[in-house]
């Protein structure tokens, strides 16, 4: 049955509830069948009976229908539970009541709902009525049948008892604080791993309870081994060469607790099984242990994606497994937070990387395509300089006005680059794409006959800045390498999220005949490698058409490829 507002005191008192059903019941029944009538007061013992079962059915049947209690629910049911049990006992035998056996169903009910504290102030209440039934039947009464020798022995057997509870109860509070602890370890954001690993002590040594702590790992395939060690709340870093490993080969890849005791015990976690074998020798290598002089050692493994190394407790006294599942539980919290700042670093790297390299092929297609063309344009002026002055002043102004659009370009790649909230206001690739046609004809006698077909909203502007790039180094490789004379370039939309984009020229096509995938022409290292890996990048597709009166590029581009 699904129960969205369960409550977390509702399970215990539930429990509470079966058992003290089943305990009046069975009490109920088991004084029926016997023929002997309670000792003293029976028609007043049987009816607190009756009317604690009939209590005890109606709590349960109230607590099962319920979706949450009230926070004075235990206390009222406690402190009822409590008098009953009181009320049998004195209206039956007294401290020799088999009755007494309900004031452990109390403080196994106190331990469930307040853990030690409620074992503690339950087992006062109890040993007091305990020993006030004891004064009050041997010397107010001086019922000769009172038996001390039982009385001293039930007393004890609720201390114990109630010694015993108190400590389960401890343990559960320790389990719940440490699981709380666990829960709200916070993110240690540093810009440096050994800040990051000294956070990571800091706040994992208390956990651990102990007052030593020690770190120690090193990056796959270098020879370096960091050592960050927290004592008593001052924390240092160490940087060593990896030369020796700090604990014995055999026993390098499992967890183990060691005592510096006079037997020398080292217990080794098995591999398969969270069981604990002795292991015979010197766990960890001396210099570590002169250094250190640890009582007693709790260490595990840490692995990572990027690294490897160990967790040291230091002079943690009496561990005991517990302790060590507490700290490989640690030691995961701890891989996984250096792992991740390991693989932010890479991925910053990576991202750098890939930058550099989106910016070396801008300044490909861009600029120096252009400086080319420029440079063949003042050889040609140079040519006619001195047989027509006329024709050369044109050309110059020519080259002016593609130095004017080259310097437009390059305020657009340079707003690119600088870090804004609002992207760069050059999203019209239509507007673009016509100064390209322009600018083609002018620096490469190229015609270049532009159909823009359907592309409805304006497109992102890192998606208009590629296919700017695209359709230029296109262009740019009829024009020089084809020697093409009309281009006809057509981008449109295909769908609901893909770009297509066609370069078709008249020239003599590529040294290869035929048509090819991005991958054929990679495999055979053939074709335009930049334009290959501006449309890789993106995630995009080309298809090449290449023959000897000219070739044909076909590309389609996912509309979200700045994602």
């Amino acid at each position: 049955m699904s129960e969205p507002l369960y409550a977390p005191r509702l399970r215990p008192e539930r429990l509470i509830a079966a058992g003290r059903v089943v305990l009046a019941v069975s009490s109920l029944f088991a004084v029926w069948l016997d023929v002997d009538e309670p000792v003293r007061h029976a028609p007043v013992a049987y009816g607190v009976l009756l009317g604690y079962v009939v209590y005890a059915v109606a709590a349960a049947a109230l607590l099962w229908r319920a979706e949450t209690v009230s926070r004075f629910w235990p206390v009222v049911m406690h402190a009822t539970d409590l008098v009953c049990f009181s009320l049998f006992i004195f209206f039956t035998d007294g401290p020799a009541s088999p009755f007494t056996v309900y004031f452990i169903f109390a403080l196994l009910s106190a331990t469930l709902r307040w853990q030690a504290r409620g074992t503690f102030w339950t087992a006062l209440v109890v040993i007091a009525a305990f020993l006030g039934f004891g004064v009050y039947f041997s010397i107010v009464l001086n019922d000769p049948e009172f038996d001390l020798r039982a009385f001293i022995i039930r007393g004890v057997y609720l201390v114990v008892l109630a010694g015993l509870l108190g400590y389960v109860g401890t343990q559960d509070q320790r389990t719940l604080r440490e699981m709380w602890r666990l829960a709200a370890w916070p993110q240690a954001l540093r810009p440096d791993v050994e800040s990051l690993a000294g956070a990571l002590l800091a706040y994992a040594a208390p956990l651990l309870g102990a007052p030593k702590a020690v770190l120690t790992w090193g990056e796959i395939d270098t020879p370096w081994r960091q050592l960050a060690i927290w004592d008593r709340g001052t924390w240092t870093h160490e940087r060593h060469r990896a030369t020796l490993g700090l604990v014995d080969e055999a026993i390098r890849d499992r967890a183990f607790i060691y005592s510096c005791s006079p037997t020398r015990r080292t217990l080794v976690q098995d591999p398969n099984s969270p069981r604990l074998t002795l292991w015979l020798g010197e766990p960890v290598d001396p210099d570590f242990a002169r250094r250190f002089t640890p009582g007693a050692l709790v260490s595990v493994p840490i692995r990572g994606d990027t690294f490897e190394g160990r967790l040291f407790v230091v002079d943690k006294r009496d561990s005991t497994l517990d302790d060590l599942v507490l700290a490989e539980i640690v030691a995961g919290v701890i891989a996984a937070r250096l792992d991740t700042f390991y693989l932010t670093k890479e991925l910053s790297q990576a991202a750098a990387t890939e930058e550099r390299i989106r910016l070396a092929r801008d300044l490909h297609d861009g600029v120096l395509q252009s400086f080319t063309a420029i440079a063949l344009r003042l050889a040609a002026i140079r040519r006619v300089m001195g047989s027509d002055p006329a024709a050369a002043a044109s050309a110059v102004a020519d080259v002016q006005r593609v130095l004017a659009s080259e310097q437009r370009d390059l305020r657009f790649f340079i707003q690119e680059l600088r870090p804004s909230a609002t992207p760069p206001e050059h999203g019209d690739l239509d507007g673009r794409l016509n100064d390209l046609a322009a600018r083609m004809e002018r620096e490469w006698d190229l015609r270049v006959e532009l159909r823009l077909d359907g592309l409805g909203t304006r497109l992102p502007p890192s998606l208009c800045r590629d296919v700017y790039h695209i359709v230029r180094e296109a262009l740019v490789n009829a024009a020089r390498h084809g020697a093409a004379s009309v281009a006809q370039v057509t981008v449109g939309q295909t769908g609901v999220d893909t770009i297509a984009v066609s370069i078709a020229d008249n020239g003599r096509g590529f040294p290869f005949l035929g048509r090819y995938s991005a991958d054929d022409l990679a495999n055979m290292n053939l074709g335009p490698k930049t334009l290959r890996e501006r449309v890789r990048a993106i995630n995009g597709s080309l298809t090449l058409q290449s023959g000897p009166t000219g070739a044909e590029l076909n590309i389609l581009l996912p509309r979200d490829a700045a994602a």
